[in-house]
């Protein structure tokens, strides 16, 4: 070979993490986006105080049969009412069971979504691959929804009005001392039923925003974020239905009405919200969950494309 004949250098594919990679930094990434969610999202909250009402409003919104001390015109009522009345911490009421769970949960998740993504060829850059963003997406929800379920359970219970757990151990000791283990997954189907289309949803909308706004798929913090942001939002809007079906079933063992209290799965708890509120029902809370939404996949989705970007170029790093 001449002395001067060009080296040939590997080809480097930004949209997966490259073929040595091991699950644990797969992992890695997902657990690092996940709390950068929190993280960020906490301090953003501080300096901007109406967006701390957060999921607390989402959650008090979709009660049914609130204490009238607990019923709210909006979101900016709501923020004053709550801070007024139980003082601005209490904003933060159930963030520490989220905090707790986050980590654990996204690094399911997206290793989880990075190897059903790579399985059905979804890395193909040529091609647009909306089933496999879909599918893989779908897959990652249901396997980190097992294990996030009982924080978001204890977290819903935490933030509803006249609470009185002070620590998420304290409250999850109490709902199982009550309920039982089934307490923390009785929600689980409904939740995947929200999940599972709203992951979906997400997916498919990211990754086409994010070939419209860059085709080349190369590493772009812009693009990101705001195609994390429109998706997020997207699939939150389309999906409170659902989620106010889970927060029904999630808050039922501190309900008084009976009907609520014994509500077990889906339609009947669908029911109860038709007959109580009608259609708009199912709607309640839509501001809220939508606001909280796209600020948070916008930065779960831009910590996550960082994570994946360092892990595929950091020199040294361990193969599998």
């Amino acid at each position: 070979m001449a002395a001067h004949d060009p080296v040939p250098v590997e080809e480097f594919d930004y949209e997966a993490l490259a073929p040595n990679s091991s699950l644990w930094s797969n992992m890695l990434a997902g657990a690092f986006a996940g709390i950068a969610v929190i993280v960020l999202k906490r301090f953003v909250e501080a300096r901007e105080a109406h967006r701390t009402l957060g999921t607390l409003g989402d959650t008090r919104s979709q009660v049914i049969n609130p204490s009238p001390s607990a019923i709210y015109t909006g979101i900016t009522n709501a923020f004053t009412t709550i801070t007024r009345a139980e003082g601005a911490r209490s904003l933060w009421r159930g963030v520490t069971s989220v905090i707790v769970g986050a980590g654990p949960a996204h690094a399911v998740y997206f290793a989880t979504y990075e190897a059903v993504k790579n399985a059905m060829g979804g890395n193909d850059l040529k091609e647009h691959h909306p089933l496999a963003a879909a599918s893989s997406g779908a897959c990652a929800t249901i396997a980190s929804d097992a294990l996030m379920n009982p924080f978001d359970v204890i977290k819903q219970r935490m933030q509803i009005h006249g609470s009185k757990h002070k620590t998420i151990l304290a409250c999850a000791r109490q709902v199982y001392k009550a309920e039982g283990l089934k307490a923390f997954y009785i929600s689980y189907p409904t939740t995947l039923c929200m999940t599972v289309p709203f992951t979906a949803m997400q997916f498919m909308a990211y990754e086409s925003i994010s070939k419209v706004m860059n085709p080349p798929r190369t590493y772009d913090p812009l693009t990101h974020c705001v195609a994390g942001g429109l998706a997020g939002g997207f699939a939150a809007g389309l999906t409170t239905p659902l989620d106010v079906i889970k927060t029904l079933l999630q808050t039922r063992g501190t309900a008084e009405d009976v009907t609520i209290r014994s509500a077990r799965g889906l339609f009947e708890a669908a029911s109860i919200i038709k007959a109580r509120n009608g259609y708009l029902g199912f709607f309640r809370g839509l501001q809220p969950r939508v606001i909280t939404a796209m600020p948070s996949t916008a930065i779960c989705w831009s910590a996550y494309e960082l994570a994946k970007s360092y892990f595929n170029r950091a020199p040294g790093r361990p193969l599998t």
